[in-house]
């Protein structure tokens, strides 16, 4: 009898659950017919499914994919969908998208898909909203501001930089991706945590953040084994180990409070240690999500610059003269210093056009708060909403010849106004990344030295893919010729 009812019960839920679905996918359209509110045109697909498969179909970064091709031009810029389980308006135009981003907390909200809270953690800045996303922000931007005024900060990015290369002096191949990840990873595991590469604690940090990552793009199943369970357990290894690390700092302060030589040192971590505004869980999180963004994101960046500058000798060509005009007027084994970097303006224009071709952050997901009126449809509350920036990248009314890697493009650009509405490679408004032009410090330093003592080719069946995440087929193959200018 007692068998019975469970498996009663197991029945009536799996049912509930499925018409649950299915009234998610059909009663939005109903509420709107009853009300006379006309949506964006557009479809929601399979029942359940909506177009969630076709929309997430990989294809080249620098192209819009079949799915939004299709849509735009039968529906137009802005149309309807089902994705992710939810209703969702889809905008391919670059005035809605501003809009959007600008009425960040007012009208839509972050709103990503429930399984990404469940790896990230509930304090992660990347799904906090509101007043707790403004709190972790506010704590980003002064880091970053300070990190950026630390000489040794510079320093350490450059000697980060030099010793991947000089790994590369015998060899004549290497897998870029790998070796961007691990330059990256470095750089910003010493800038976070204050660990170096040959520490017991770095490697163990490594093996669950890329156990992390690949949970973070998998099929959300918390199921024991699947990636998605063995991501959420590394996420909590990453935070035993982080908070290990503040408990032998705080020993080691305790220890030596009384000794006014005390050095203190110089990273995130010993300043959020001082925060009072955030709690130990928030800190932990900030750890996390400074290790993601300093990791996946710049890595990529580097990466689509390699890959585009091996297209176009023209660009690499002055890239290198601007890389030598630096150095000549430095002695041989001198570091860069901010004077140095702010003389790299060709080499930010490479890496802006990077940006937009290779499209590192496609999509972002955000939720009406409210109905809201968009020329003549209505983006009803409680819908989900993807501005999709790569649509404004690859336009060719916003940027001519949208197709093709031409970083002389920037050279006309005067105004960070011309740019806000028609470029966003890292989000805009309240939620821009706030370390972005870290990310972008690091790749000048890293392609510096990479141009001056290396020349490389791709293999032509190798491209930057959308997932809709960003991944080279072939994790970029570069053959390498070593031939340091002197």
């Amino acid at each position: 009898m007692a068998g019975s009812t469970f498996w009663l019960v197991v029945l009536f839920g799996m049912f509930g659950s499925l018409l649950g679905l299915i009234l998610n996918h059909f009663l939005p359209l109903l509420l709107l017919r009853l009300n006379g509110s006309p949506p964006p045109k557009g479809s929601f697909g399979w029942p359940i499914l909506g177009q969630t498969l076709a929309f997430l179909k990989p294809h080249p970064s620098n192209s819009l994919g079949a799915f939004l091709q299709h849509h735009c031009s039968r529906y137009g810029k802005v149309f309807k969908s089902h994705l992710f389980l939810s209703p969702t308006i889809v905008s391919c135009d670059q005035e809605l998208n501003y809009f959007i981003l600008q009425n960040e907390g007012k009208l839509f909200e972050c709103s990503y898909p429930k399984p990404i809270h469940g790896i990230l953690g509930k304090s992660s800045m990347l799904v906090a909203v509101a007043d707790t996303h403004k709190r972790l922000r506010n704590v980003a931007v002064s880091l970053v501001s300070i990190t950026k005024s630390k000489p040794e900060f510079l320093s350490d990015i450059e000697a980060t930089t030099i010793s991947i290369l000089h790994s590369w002096k015998d060899k004549s191949q290497v897998i870029f991706c790998e070796e961007a990840r691990k330059f990256t990873f470095n750089v910003i595991v010493k800038q976070v945590l204050g660990l170096t590469p040959d520490e017991p604690q770095t490697t163990r940090i490594l093996e669950d953040f890329l156990t992390f990552m690949r949970g973070l793009i998998s099929l959300p199943l918390y199921i024991p084994g699947t990636p998605y369970a063995r991501a959420v357990k590394a996420r909590r290894r990453i935070s035993s180990t982080v908070k290990a690390i503040i408990e032998e700092r705080r020993r080691q302060a305790a220890e030596t409070s009384t000794t006014s030589s005390r050095s203190k040192r110089s990273d995130f971590l010993e300043i959020l240690m001082d925060v009072d505004t955030l709690s130990e869980d928030e800190k932990v999180s900030f750890i996390l999500d400074s290790l993601l963004g300093g990791y996946e994101t710049t890595s990529l960046l580097i990466s689509m610059a390699v890959y585009f500058l091996a297209q176009s000798p023209s660009a690499l060509q002055q890239l290198k003269v601007e890389h030598q005009n630096i150095r000549r007027g430095k002695q041989k084994e001198e570091y860069l210093n901010w004077e140095d970097y702010k003389k790299m303006e060709f080499t930010q224009n490479v890496i802006n056009e990077a940006l937009r071709c290779g499209n590192v952050v496609k999509f972002v997901h955000r939720k009406a708060l409210k109905d809201v009126k968009f020329r003549d449809y209505l983006i009803p509350s409680g819908w989900k909403v993807l501005p999709v920036f790569s649509a404004a990248h690859l336009d060719p009314s916003l940027h001519a010849s949208a197709l093709e890697f031409h970083p002389w493009r920037w050279e006309k650009i005067q105004s960070q106004d011309q740019t806000c509405k028609r470029f966003t490679p890292f989000g805009g408004g309240s939620r821009c990344c706030p370390g972005s032009e870290l990310g972008k410090l690091e790749a000048a330093i890293f392609l510096h030295h990479l141009v001056q003592n290396f020349r490389w080719r791709t293999e032509d069946d190798d491209q930057p893919i959308a997932f809709p995440y960003v991944e080279f087929q072939r994790g970029l193959p570069l053959h390498l010729e070593h031939c340091p200018i002197n």
